[in-house]
């Protein structure tokens, strides 16, 4: 059996990093873990090929060869994942679809040959075995929650790491919390699942064996999701494995708002060489926290846990969401008033959607407030349900935030601020690599002599040189993150928004 496993193309959004990677050489952020993990699960005598459109082009040679595609992609991905359908159908070769854009409205891809929706780890052996027969079925789903200690290491050998900026690991998947608008539970569930120390230990060094020095990415739902195993064996077994590597990760993953209540924890964290997390914020507002049912952000000074994170080592990077039923007037003030005294560099802000399968899609849904499926781009313009604010407020407060938060004189006063309150242990030496030197020098041209904010670019390189040359390296990324993160603004900012709110809604 000849597979295709093809990862589809992202648009150039807030995550994709499209504008950074150019500067340093790299053609994708993060390669595709799951598609890496379920080829793993295939039978060893089949013949694999991996295909991320984000790194190179798939051929019409590619798929031809192939007895099947395996296709798997987020809601963000829908756009390059029909053009994919569309090929595959012409050149006559099966498909197979799975991931979470499938998982939450297959019925939106009818030329599909076959689903393998949920956890792989539940439906894909049961499609491998009537596969063989002859008598696979068209659609395998299951409510089960597998034992992902049982998962196996991703095949590393199928994708040229040297193209990426960072490399991605899961240890858990599942949060304790149950916010309306997220659709973790009804993908992940309710209850965290972890993989035990063995496991993890094995998956870093299996990234580590392939040449990997750099970045990785604990993609988890919410890592300390279970303090308690963290605390006691995973954090532990990572401290010991990273001493004897000499810190040749950087770590960097997901959690929630809670890791500033657990000191011992955020120090654990860092002594494994853990540099960043990103948090969900969502809003300084207490009536649309309590809305969203947000409890792990309710009663409680926002800035402050930002802040202790800052200190014990943690940068902070920030999801932030307007739109709320509860939200007044003031929020989009309230917003930038809070992202730029919280020095939270990386601030993902987007208008609130709702995604299938969540409680807030359920709730809209009875209250006749949908409209269509959401875009699963952050960042855009789009609204999937009517709002109770006005909807021209609503845009244009929503415009001015991203305009405001991301213009060079505000986005470099946020650097000073985590500069000033971010505390790293330096564990790990900086190690000069080709890359940098290239990346840095492009910087210099792209940010400081081509961008019209240049003088803040120049101001920060100077300043950080004089009074905090250690952390040099990190302001000059930040400075990258921010020429991305501003040319991505100017797409969304220039391109009219679409349509009206649906029948009988005007957008006024």
């Amino acid at each position: 059996m000849k597979i295709l496993l093809v990862y589809p193309q992202y648009p150039d959004t807030f995550w994709s990093f499209k504008h950074a990677l150019k500067i340093i050489s790299k053609k994708a952020a993060y390669p595709p873990l799951g598609l890496l993990t379920v080829a793993a699960m295939l039978p060893s005598e089949w013949e694999k090929k991996l295909v991320d459109m984000n790194v190179t082009s798939l051929t019409d040679e590619d798929i031809r060869l192939a007895d099947y595609v395996f296709i798997s992609a987020m809601v963000v991905q829908q756009d390059s994942t029909k053009e994919v359908i569309a090929r595959c159908k012409e050149l006559g070769t099966k498909l197979v679809a799975g991931g979470p854009l499938f998982t939450t409205g297959h019925e939106e891809f009818d030329e599909v040959d076959h689903f393998v929706l949920n956890e792989a780890e539940i439906t894909l052996p049961p499609f491998i075995v009537d596969l063989e027969k002859g008598c696979a079925r068209h659609i395998y789903t299951s409510s089960e929650r597998p034992d992902i200690s049982q998962t196996p290491i991703p095949l590393w050998s199928l994708i040229n790491l040297k193209k990426y900026s960072s490399m991605n690991l899961q240890y858990s998947r599942g949060c304790p919390f149950n916010c309306e608008f997220c659709d973790i539970i009804f993908l992940n569930g309710h209850k965290p699942r972890t993989k035990d120390k063995v496991q993890v230990l094995a998956e870093l060094e299996a990234i580590y064996r392939r040449g990997w020095r750099g970045g990785v990415f604990i993609v988890d739902d919410n890592f300390i999701g279970n303090k308690r195993k963290l605390k006691s064996e995973i954090l532990p077994a990572i401290i010991d494995w990273m001493k004897g590597k000499r810190y040749s990760f950087a770590l960097n993953t997901e959690a929630s708002i809670n890791l500033a209540d657990d000191e011992e924890l955020m120090q654990l964290m860092v002594e494994a060489g853990f540099n960043s997390v990103f948090i969900g914020i969502e809003t300084p507002n207490e009536e649309s926290l309590v809305e969203c049912n947000k409890s792990q952000n309710q009663n409680r000074d926002l800035v402050a846990s930002v802040r202790k994170i800052q200190n014990h080592g943690l940068e902070v990077q920030g999801g932030f969401i307007v739109g709320f039923d509860s939200d007044p007037l003031s929020i989009f003030k309230s917003q930038i008033s809070f992202i730029q005294n919280s020095g939270i560099v990386t601030a993902m802000v987007g208008l609130l959607n709702a995604p299938r399968g969540t409680r807030l899609y359920q709730r809209l849904k009875r209250e006749n407030r949908l409209l269509k499926d959401i875009s699963g781009d952050n960042m855009d313009f789009s609204l999937n349900f009517i709002p109770k604010m006005n909807y021209e407020t609503l845009i244009n407060g929503y415009r001015n935030i991203l305009n405001t938060i991301y213009s060079p004189k505000q986005y470099y006063e946020r650097v000073k601020i985590l500069l000033k309150e971010y505390r790293p242990q330096k564990r790990r030496r900086f190690k000069i690599q080709s890359h940098h030197i290239s990346g840095f020098i492009k910087s210099m041209w792209f940010l400081g002599i081509r961008e019209k904010g240049r003088r803040y670019y120049w101001k920060l390189l100077i300043s950080t040189l004089l009074k905090r040359p250690r952390s040099f390296p990190f302001s000059m990324t930040l400075a990258v993150y921010g020429f991305h993160f501003r040319k991505v603004i100017e797409k969304y900012i220039s391109t009219p928004v679409k349509g009206t709110l649906g029948p009988g809604h005007q957008k006024t």
